[in-house]
């Protein structure tokens, strides 16, 4: 896959108002990278920034019009770049949250959510069933090749 300039492929995190999070950042990285190449797209630049339930209510009324607390809210600059390039928000506080109600380490529901937030990049929706259902088995299908868990 031809990649357009030294910069145009970089997954780079950052914490907004919380506190880090223990994670094989490397590895998670190159996950990205692969669930993006193996949907045959070409990655980019990819913020994932890690804040808290706060922080993500005020994005998610602010640029969506939406009162209500989400796990993640994410920005697509595909059409501006060219390639798979966005900022994923990630609330920490409902990944560990729902890891909880699931009986799932915070861990493996991170990267849930970050596969959830890629797949959006990539162009994937999940507002009808059908959809949704879809997202669900892409998700699942990326999280069997975590072996970092």
């Amino acid at each position: 896959m031809k990649i357009h300039s030294e910069f145009s492929q970089s997954v780079e995190f950052y914490f907004e108002d919380f506190e880090q999070f223990p994670f094989p950042e490397v590895d998670i990285r190159k996950w990205i990278l692969f669930i993006i190449m193996n949907e045959k797209k070409e990655p980019g630049l990819i913020n994932v920034i890690l804040c808290s339930d706060e922080f993500l209510h005020v994005m998610n009324q602010k640029y969506l019009d939406h009162d209500e607390l989400t796990d993640i809210i994410t920005f697509d600059y595909k059409d501006d770049f060219g390639n798979i390039s966005g900022d994923i928000f990630i609330s920490m506080e409902r990944v560990i949250e729902n890891a909880s109600d699931l009986k799932e380490s915070s861990l493996r529901e991170f990267c849930r959510i970050v596969a959830h937030g890629v797949l959006h990049l990539i162009g994937y929706t999940d507002k009808q069933p059908k959809e949704k259902s879809v997202m669900t088995s892409k998700e699942d299908y990326y999280l069997s090749f975590v072996d970092f868990l």
